[in-house]
């Protein structure tokens, strides 16, 4: 129990100083991260069976699927398909582009993969993490469309990962068991059944939320349990139906808000408190296992992770957003600011626990650690001198410049 004693710790300490650290470069992730890894320095925290990967796993599975429940619930449609949208670029074109970035850089760096393991290393890289760019979604130096397109952006791209990642994985069981059948069936149950739980449980769900909420049946205090309650009823749908928790969790948080409109606010509202404490587990977790696997990481993982961070993400992102007429220290701030934490790091256990038994699960791995770890510390670190850089850039440009449209 002393790896959760520490953790209950960090969080109490963290509460004490946490307004302190908003002006400083030391953000959660990384004061969490950090202790995960002094952890490591006390071995009897390695003898308690709830270390195993499995409790980790469950444990971030729920912070994803609550995540993605969340960011789709509070997404306007109407805005993100409007015509000229950043965020609709970022997540159609530029996701795309660093998908095959990401696999072809992958196969580069690491010639013994092949392309399935290059795909399923670039799906778990692909998504960024609102959480770790909080700093920059919140800062009034910032245009707010700017923000806002990395906010949206952020907030969807790790769904819009899962399948990518699923297709992958069912590509590479399907050439270790030699069954052509193998990929057809797993993309229709994780993908198709996931699908389905999602809708119906989103719809029916938010439209009894909103039968009660119109009859005045809910207590105030309690809209919030309601709401948070469908996307764990997703979980357990798809557990006995061998759907992705994540798909349906992500289709859910879109198809609440056709019946229940307060949905956004009500999942938002609580995430804010106590959705904060998985994310903040996760990275407590992360911290310490990569303590653990220090000795195995080697120049190549750090050299993909630096690549992952720059050019796979720099690239696309630029590519999306040629033509909006936005500055090239916009295209360069957004496409530095693209940080890597929750949603690789559950998606990386996900691949684990499929166990394809590929020959380079151990370098996918490592990979995946370094790459997060180097995001954590780099971004984290860069935020609010980035800002300040940034900001000073902005003054110049006129005030009809694209950065400035609604």
């Amino acid at each position: 129990m002393i790896f959760i004693a520490t953790f209950v710790l960090t969080v109490f300490l963290y509460s004490l100083v946490s307004r302190r650290l908003e002006s400083t470069v030391i953000t959660a992730p990384i004061l969490f991260t950090l202790a995960g890894m002094l952890l490591y320095r006390l071995p009897p925290a390695f003898s308690d069976p709830e270390l195993k990967r499995q409790g980790f796993l469950l444990v971030a599975e729920i912070g994803l699927v609550m995540t993605l429940f969340t960011d789709a619930a509070h997404i306007n449609l109407k805005s993100l398909t409007a015509s000229r949208s950043l965020p609709t670029r970022l997540l159609t074109t530029g996701m795309l582009l660093t998908i095959l970035l990401g696999a072809a850089g992958a196969m580069l760096v690491f010639p013994e993969l092949s392309w399935f393991e290059a795909g399923i290393l670039a799906a778990i890289l692909a998504p960024t993490d609102a959480g770790l760019g909080t700093v920059i979604v919140n800062s009034p130096y910032v245009p707010t469309r700017i923000r806002q397109a990395l906010n949206i952006e952020a907030g969807l791209n790790d769904g819009l990962s899962v399948p990518f990642l699923m297709c992958f994985i069912a590509m590479a069981l399907q050439s270790t068991d030699g069954a052509a059948s193998v990929l057809g069936r797993f993309v229709g149950e994780q993908i198709g059944y996931g699908s389905l739980v999602g809708i119906g449980i989103g719809a029916v769900g938010g439209w009894l939320l909103a039968q009660a909420n119109r009859k005045q049946w809910m207590a105030a205090s309690i809209q919030q349990l309601g709401l948070v309650a469908i996307p764990l009823l997703c979980v357990l749908a798809s557990e006995a139906t061998g759907a992705s928790m994540f798909i349906a969790a992500y289709v859910a948080g879109f198809t609440v808000q056709f019946g229940f409109a307060d949905a956004g606010r009500q999942s938002v509202e609580f995430t804010e408190t106590w959705g904060q404490l998985f994310d903040f587990f996760v990275f407590f977790l992360f911290g310490l296992f990569v303590a653990r696997s220090w000795t195995q990481f080697e120049y190549m993982h750090l050299l993909y992770a630096g690549l992952s961070l720059t050019l796979v993400r720099m690239l696309p992102v630029a590519l999306a957003l040629a033509g909006t007429g936005l500055s090239r220290s916009t295209i360069l701030f957004m496409g530095w600011f693209g940080p890597r934490g929750l949603a690789s790091i559950v998606l990386g256990l996900v691949y684990l626990e499929r166990q394809a038994n590929l020959p380079a699960e151990t370098t996918i791995r490592l990979t995946v650690m370094a790459t997060v770890l180097l995001s954590i510390f780099g971004h984290g670190l860069s935020a609010l001198p980035g800002i300040s850089i940034y900001a000073k850039r902005i003054t110049a440009l006129s005030s009809d410049a694209p950065e400035h449209k609604a």
